[in-house]
């Protein structure tokens, strides 16, 4: 069986107030010494590897990461919005104990439907933003048909793009674990596709 495509799928590495668990969505933060670290070790096991292209969300987390691995690969980086984290709207730049705090009815809300829920201040539902993700990812593959790439996001953004090639439901999206800084590989065939490593 032919394999058509290879992905390398990363998360960018830890960040600037990670202990606090925050909530950035599409607000930018930097890396931390130890998530420089991270996406070094994910360049160096991907060092060898004969990747065609790579892609990377523009937020600044996950652009420092695909430079990284981009040392190592003769090709160039494409840097897309459509890669971007969810948007958590009013959510944006809090911790999860200040939204808990803040806005308990809303969790109440989003707890009962995760799928279709919308931040306050214009967030993304799950719904609207796996949509998303779908769109441009299927794009990535059809564009790189034939080649091995590597994509530097999210820990959202990869578990909708684990979530499709396991046939899971986005309602099952936070049941698979991501760490900064984390490898995940998917193989894809002409009519199939098989999930190699996850969290890795």
């Amino acid at each position: 069986m032919k394999r058509i495509n290879r992905v390398y799928l990363v998360r960018h590495g830890q960040i600037n107030g990670y202990e606090n668990f925050p909530v950035y969505g599409h607000t930018e933060v930097d890396l931390t010494e130890i998530g420089i670290l991270q996406m070094q070790q994910v360049a160096e096991r991907l060092r060898f590897a004969e990747i065609g292209a790579i892609y990377s969300s523009v937020l600044r987390r996950s652009a420092a990461g695909a430079r990284l691995i981009a040392r190592y690969h003769d090709v160039l980086v494409h840097f897309l919005s459509e890669l971007k984290e969810i948007c958590f709207g009013d959510w944006e730049g809090l911790t999860l104990a200040e939204i808990r705090k803040n806005f308990p009815d809303e969790l109440t809300k989003r707890q009962a439907d995760l799928v279709n829920y919308q931040p306050p201040g214009e967030g993304e539902s799950v719904g609207r933003f796996s949509e998303r993700i779908a769109k441009i990812y299927d794009r990535i593959l059809l564009e790189q048909e034939g080649k091995d790439i590597v994509i530097v996001a999210h820990g959202a953004v990869n578990r909708v793009i684990l979530c499709k090639a396991l046939g899971l439901d986005m309602v099952n999206m936070f049941n698979i674990q991501q760490d900064y800084g984390c490898l995940n590989v998917i193989d894809y065939f002409t009519d199939s596709r098989v999930v190699k490593l996850v969290n890795g």
